[in-house]
């Protein structure tokens, strides 16, 4: 099967002096959710105490919120496709801005998992429309590096909530981190209304005929089985490693003798150090096509990896989560353009929201296994070590999509 990425570009493209806007508002959002995912693991070590979690229930917070950025994914993705792009990214945006302040004003472990798992719709809604928003947005030749580049906002949101750790006083409140990436999106929303551009419009583009179509078929009809499948596993094992590190890295820094104020550089380093992986990644994407910078991205993850697990000073350590950030971001951020241009215009929320979707399978297990693990006594260095085999499956699955659609 050949990609389908290029069908439908002068659509569906906005004119090139507004299609800037719309993807820095986009990359806006991207710092938001990256700010907002992040600073649960971030706020953990305070949080947990101050309201009597245990690692148990800690884990279904972070997965909760994983699971609710699945059936977003899903759905927005898929609404997105029958109704346009701009109405489900606005709404998505203050579901999560919302939800997020709500986290400031609730105590109990189930209010707590309530408002997380609805942010986590919003968080899921606001994805696919990102990645089909960057392949329309931008000329066939600089796709990767656009959804690159809008997609490194994630981390340096990520890494901007760490940071906000080591500039706040030292007994700050943990609810501070939760204001600030609640309030944030919700002034942002009149911006997207008024400045984001709509790059797909379904109504010109045969809108019945596309309502009609089912999900099995768009994911799966026409040739795209292989393709789709395979997107999953490069997908689900990926988000599995990621949300474990942006989620647990702080507490497993902690568990490794570190001092509890240093741990969230790590996280700074792996967010900081992601974004000039993504974007020395996608130019090389865009120019030789994503099998061999994207398989060896995993291949150096999984050396960053076991090389994580024994590492004790310091300095290796913050060095180590650098790297695996580098690797593991850089790669993902590759293949978000990758997994959009997979699928036509008109079902490409459907597509992209699938993958992000089943990528959130994994987000969702990956940190509820981590505070099992170690709930029940499990090692900082094991829990990293289980990581090795999922980037492992990535990167093999990466190298065989690229022999079924290639680039």
């Amino acid at each position: 099967m050949q990609s389908t990425e290029g069908q439908g570009a002068a659509a569906s493209t906005p004119a090139t002096g507004i299609a800037w806007v719309t993807v820095a508002l986009c990359f806006g959002v991207a710092v938001l959710e990256g700010f907002d995912i992040q600073a649960l693991g971030v706020a953990a070590p305070r949080l947990a105490p101050d309201l009597g979690l245990n690692p148990g229930q800690m884990g279904w917070l972070f997965a909760i919120s994983s699971i609710g950025i699945l059936v977003g994914a899903s759905v927005g993705g898929r609404i997105a496709d029958r109704h346009g792009r701009k109405p489900v990214f606005l709404g998505s945006v203050a579901v999560f801005g919302v939800f997020t302040l709500a986290m400031t004003v609730v105590s109990s472990f189930e209010a707590l998992f309530a408002t997380r798992a609805i942010a986590g719709l919003g968080f899921g809604a606001a994805l696919p429309n990102m990645m089909a928003v960057a392949i329309e947005s931008s000329p066939p030749q600089r796709r990767s590096f656009t959804a690159a580049a809008m997609f490194c906002g994630l981390p340096l949101g990520g890494g901007t909530s760490a940071l906000v750790t080591q500039v706040l006083p030292s007994g700050f409140d943990w609810r501070t981190l939760f204001h600030i990436g609640g309030a944030l999106p919700l002034l942002l929303v009149p911006a997207i209304h008024w400045f984001m551009s709509e790059t797909y419009h379904p109504e010109r583009r045969g809108g019945a005929p596309t309502q009609a179509m089912s999900a099995l078929r768009a994911l799966f009809g026409d040739g795209r089985a292989r393709v789709t499948l395979l997107l999953w596993v490069m997908f689900l094992p990926t988000m599995l490693i990621l949300y474990l590190i942006l989620n647990w890295l702080p507490t497993l820094v902690t568990a490794k003798g570190l001092d509890p104020a240093i741990a969230p550089q790590a996280s700074f380093w792996f967010n900081l150090a992601s974004v000039a992986g993504g974007l020395m990644l996608s130019p090389l994407v865009d120019r030789h096509g994503y099998r061999w910078p994207v398989t060896l991205a995993f291949a150096g993850l999984v050396a960053t990896l076991l090389a994580l697990a024994g590492a004790e000073s310091r300095t290796a350590i913050l060095w180590l989560s650098g790297a695996a950030g580098f690797c593991l971001l850089g790669a993902t951020y590759s293949f978000y353009a990758t997994a959009a241009g997979c699928y036509p215009t008109e079902i490409r929320g459907t597509g992209s929201g699938a993958a992000v979707a089943v990528g959130r399978i994994g987000s969702a297990v990956g940190p509820l296994l981590a505070g099992l693990m170690i709930g029940s006594g499990a090692s900082a260095a094991s829990v990293i070590l289980y990581l090795v085999p999922c980037a492992v499956v990535a990167g093999l699955a990466v190298f065989a999509l690229s022999f079924v659609a290639p680039r």
